[in-house]
């Protein structure tokens, strides 16, 4: 053998040896051995991640929701909570075939699987790993897991994470109970989180409503809803979530779901177009705070409410609260300058009207807007409710079958002296009040000092019926006990309270003396906890007489007394003026059988701290009392509210002591005991110090000094009242009540 045939045998020999090596390291039973080796390796791995993680607590944004406020007939009024808007259902609330719809569109195996899908994931993986972006695959389980347990990040660490407490919490939970937590966290589009939400954003009607074909929109709409949402759609994304609709119907055909006819017959529901979520602006944001506060006083914490999930149903009627809107704008904000005239921009006005016969707040006026004052002037309780006080002291003469100085009962035409400054006789505590303008009125009768809102008059009302019974009757109506001193100066209505307190003392003169609370919450429903509606009537609290009397007495304040500014033929009407010291407040108090109304202005500083201030100059017209401004929003609202149908009319029954006075004759020569000012005094002029010593021997309020027979009532004053037969005086701080002096 040469040496070239050497070479070539060892070359041979050598790569025989080289192929045998690489037989030998690669046979087929190594390979496998090594891919089952791996396949254990990852089941291994798989296994202890599965003993490693555990279901998580749900991340914090799963758990959140809006509160949503509707008005009592259903419609949307407002949602809380901006960062998230979402309103959790029962599955069961949500139609079958909506949920069917779902199923076919995302997962149709949902009710077969494990709650995983392995190629899915393993695709997802892939996807995740090469950056490929979307990831895909996911079971309805999974979506489930990811939006209520982990985040949306697109880590491997989260999709590994992902498949194990998918797989625990198919075996933990009904498939059901995944569904309705799928439907409750996902994201729509459109700022709605939840299919609650999603059904309000797109067609406007709740998630119990939604027809098969709607929700095959909604279940469409998942795979990308900026895209596929059509007030936004380009013709590309409008054609491909036609398509995704169609796809969901015919799988919920295939499984059997939906009948073929029916789903030949169906047309694309194209959504409505977006409209912004109402906010807390305008008086929403006062009615939102009054409802809060009742579910606060009826056991709900804050910390129940923040979390959301509430849906609160309020007694305001939709057209009611924006006839009230709309009277305030037009009988005081249309003549105000806020901005040229320092005293227009100090005015605040509040209302509150309520239903007497149930307690419901039908309307509520809260101030300028809720995000430009922030303080509710129709529940603030700042304020003095001035004479129209004065009511709730004859309430409580009749109720306790009070007697005057001369020891008759008192009733409507007990005659009282009304001499301006008169000291009260009777008391430890000296009180003189002034009248309106200092005049003196010559023996009025009960029912003309209410008419004329005689200060003198009700100032010995309250010492011959005591101020710790007045008191007591006045807080068993409604009056909250807040700087509410039992002295002979809260004839003047010296506590404190607001036009919600105050709307339903007069309901309960208009309910014939049964206690009215005001209530603003119709219902009030969350899936998990529950609160009562407060009962807006309750037990009689003064006699159904001592009511009717009352209200009697007031029909006349209207027709000819300082509250003939409210009066009209249309409906019949009682209400009391009031003007606090120094003008700081002005209000109309007044009922028909169908509302309770009661508005007020507030003279508030809009410096620092906001102080009372006085209203005289608003408007450029003089003093702002109860009779002017307040008495004429009433009336404007409350014609609206009524409407021009013939309305009811009161039914009194019972009247004590006495009927309503006639209207008086002008007298022959009126003689005021003191020349009144030309000019509204800004001085308080209420005071419990008397502007005389009383005499040791006091002459008897019923028979006024001098005069030893009574004047009876109807029979014109001969030398005292300057106002017989004239218009109604304007008021002034501590003095009667009228429409504002020109």
């Amino acid at each position: 053998m040469g040496r070239a045939d050497a070479r070539r045998a060892r070359g041979r020999d050598a790569r025989g040896a080289e192929g045998g090596g690489r037989r030998r390291l690669f046979t087929w039973r190594k390979v496998l051995g090594t891919f089952f080796g791996l396949c254990l390796l990852g089941m291994g791995a798989l296994a202890a991640l599965y003993l490693y993680v555990d279901v998580p607590a749900a991340n914090a944004q799963a758990e959140k929701q809006s509160n949503v406020y509707r008005y009592s007939d259903g419609t949307l009024l407002a949602r809380s909570n901006s960062e998230v808007n979402r309103e959790i259902v029962d599955l069961g609330v949500v139609p079958g075939s909506v949920r069917h719809a779902f199923v076919a569109a995302e997962n149709k195996s949902f009710y077969r699987d494990r709650g995983v899908d392995l190629k899915g994931t393993v695709r997802g993986l892939f996807n995740t790993v090469s950056g490929k972006g979307k990831q895909g695959g996911s079971t309805i389980t999974q979506q489930y897991v990811k939006n209520y347990y982990l985040t949306q990040d697109r880590t491997v660490t989260r999709k590994l994470k992902e498949l194990v407490i998918s797989l625990k919490v198919d075996q933990r939970m009904e498939k059901d109970d995944i569904l309705a937590g799928y439907l409750n966290t996902v994201y729509y589009g459109r700022g709605a989180s939840g299919i609650q939400a999603a059904a309000q954003a797109y067609y406007g009607i709740d998630a119990k409503d939604l027809d098969t074909s709607q929700g095959a929109y909604l279940a469409a709409l998942l795979q990308a809803p900026s895209q596929y949402d059509w007030a936004n759609a380009t013709p590309t994304g409008k054609k491909l979530v036609k398509a995704r609709w169609a796809y969901t119907l015919d799988n919920m055909v295939d499984e059997g779901w939906l009948d073929r006819a029916e789903r030949d017959r169906m047309t694309f529901p194209v959504p409505r177009a977006p409209k912004a979520a109402p906010g807390m602006e305008g008086q929403t944001g006062y009615l939102v705070e009054a409802a809060n506060d009742e579910m606060k006083r009826q056991g709900v914490t804050d910390e129940m409410l923040d979390a959301g999930g509430w849906t609160i149903t309020l007694n305001i009627d939709k057209k009611r609260q924006k006839q009230l809107e709309k009277a305030v704008d037009r009988q005081l904000e249309s003549h105000l300058d806020r901005k040229g005239n320092k005293v227009d921009a100090t005015v605040q006005a509040g209302a509150t009207s309520v239903d007497p016969k149930t307690g419901r707040v039908v309307a509520l006026y809260g101030g300028v807007g809720a995000t430009e004052h922030w303080y509710n002037n129709a529940t603030r309780q700042d304020y003095q409710p001035a004479s129209t006080f004065k009511p709730l002291v004859l309430a409580s003469a009749l109720e306790n079958g009070s007697t005057d100085r001369n020891g008759d009962l008192i009733g409507l035409n007990t005659v009282y002296d009304g001499t301006s400054r008169r000291p009260v006789v009777g008391s430890d505590t000296p009180f003189a009040p002034q009248n309106e303008d200092d005049i003196s009125y010559d023996h009025p009768t009960v029912q003309r000092a209410m008419d004329k809102s005689i200060n003198s008059v009700f100032a010995q009302m309250v010492v011959d019926v005591t101020p710790a019974a007045v008191k007591k009757t006045a807080l068993g109506m409604g009056v909250p006990d807040k700087n509410f001193p039992e002295r002979p100066a809260i004839t003047l209505g010296t506590m404190n309270a607001s036009t919600w307190d105050m709307a339903g003392v007069y309901a309960t003169l208009d309910h014939h003396g049964k206690k009215v609370t005001p209530t603003i919450v119709k219902s009030a429903e969350h899936r998990d906890r529950t609160m009562e509606p407060v009962d807006g009537v309750g037990g009689q609290v003064i006699s159904r007489s001592s009511a009717d009397t009352v209200t009697k007495s007031l029909t006349e304040v209207v027709d000819i007394g300082s509250g003939h500014e409210a009066d009209t033929s249309a409906y019949d009407a009682a209400g009391k003026t009031g003007t606090s010291e120094n003008n700081k407040a002005a209000w109309f108090a007044a009922y028909t059988p169908e509302l309770s109304t009661v508005v007020a202005l507030y003279g508030e500083s809009p410096e620092e701290g906001g102080g009372q201030v006085s209203l005289t100059g608003t408007a450029n017209s003089g003093r702002a009392n109860g009779g002017g401004f307040p008495a004429k929003i009433w009336a404007d609202y409350t014609r609206d509210a009524l409407g021009a149908g013939p309305n009811a009319a009161f039914d009194l029954q019972g009247i004590e002591r006495g009927e309503t006075a006639a209207p008086p004759t002008p007298s022959a020569t009126p003689t005021p005991s003191r020349t009144p000012s030309a000019t509204p005094s800004e001085t308080p002029t209420p005071s419990e110090t008397p502007s005389a010593t009383p005499s040791e021997t006091p002459t008897p309020s019923g028979t006024p000094s001098g005069t030893p027979t009574a004047t009876p009532s109807g029979t014109p004053s001969t030398t005292k009242d300057p106002t017989d037969g004239a218009q109604p005086p304007g008021e002034r701080p501590g003095a009667a009540d009228g429409p504002p002096v020109p």
